[in-house]
């Protein structure tokens, strides 16, 4: 199996515990899938809330989740499942009664934008021919807990894992197939559409279980009114609206 994941995890986690929020700052810890959505809710947030500066750490769920436990600061978390945040209550790192969930996903399979591979389903990702193929490290990235899931359902999580090159978070697996260095990767829906002249999508892909985010306030947050006040907006029409904008669906009832 392939592993190009560098020292990025590192870094990362290496800022974020330097990072200290001052009084009027809230610390938004958000699963990397959520990063440009996000970006866009923190700035319409702040002109709705002038004096508050929203401060947005994105990365792999589970990392963004050791981060906090750690002591990192952070007020907010979102991450792209529920296993994620399941682990973060298990912490006890959560306030309690503070989780929500705010969107949905679907899975995808990309190729680059020039590639003439256009599988059938993902069976045709064991061909000979298909010698790569990025997805998030299952350990630590929702993405790839998903595209596990799809695999082993599908019955060829074993032949495919064999040609896996393994991604920090989302964004990368969909960076590896954006600049050719795999023949195909999984993405949600979302992040195949922050690059649409450098990918594209050739399948939709079930999953085991639906692609669920959940949102809530860190338990340790010396900003707990200012995190509450975030999280209701991003369940509120504005935020919901702005997470459509990006390709989100609401939340699975």
């Amino acid at each position: 199996m392939f592993n190009l994941k560098h020292s990025l995890i590192a870094a990362v986690l290496t800022f974020t515990l330097q990072t200290t929020a001052h009084a009027d700052e809230i610390v938004v810890s958000a699963a990397a899938s959520l990063t440009n959505a996000f970006k866009a809710i923190g700035d319409a947030y702040e002109k709705q809330h002038p004096g508050t500066k929203v401060l947005m750490n994105f990365g792999a769920s589970d990392v963004l989740m050791q981060q906090i436990v750690k002591g990192a600061p952070a007020d907010v978390f979102a991450s792209a499942d529920q296993k994620a945040m399941d682990k973060a209550v298990d912490e006890k790192v959560i306030a309690t009664g503070s989780r929500r969930d705010f969107a949905a996903n679907s899975l995808v399979l990309v190729v680059p934008k020039d590639s003439t591979f256009a599988p059938a389903s993902v069976k045709d990702l064991t061909a000979a021919s298909v010698k790569r193929v990025a997805y998030g490290d299952p350990a630590s990235v929702p993405v790839g807990r998903y595209t596990e899931g799809a695999l082993k359902q599908a019955g060829v999580w074993d032949a495919v894992s064999a040609k896996g090159v393994l991604a920090a978070n989302v964004r990368q697996s969909l960076d590896y197939v954006a600049r050719g260095e795999v023949d195909a990767g999984f993405v949600f829906s979302t992040d195949a559409a922050v690059m649409p002249d450098r990918v594209k999508v050739v399948l939709n892909v079930p999953t085991q279980t639906s692609i669920t985010y959940p949102i809530a306030q860190v338990a340790q947050s010396k900003h707990a009114a200012d995190a509450q006040q975030f999280i209701a907006y991003v369940l509120s029409p504005d935020g919901q609206k702005t997470l459509a904008q990006f390709g989100f669906k609401p939340p699975v009832k």
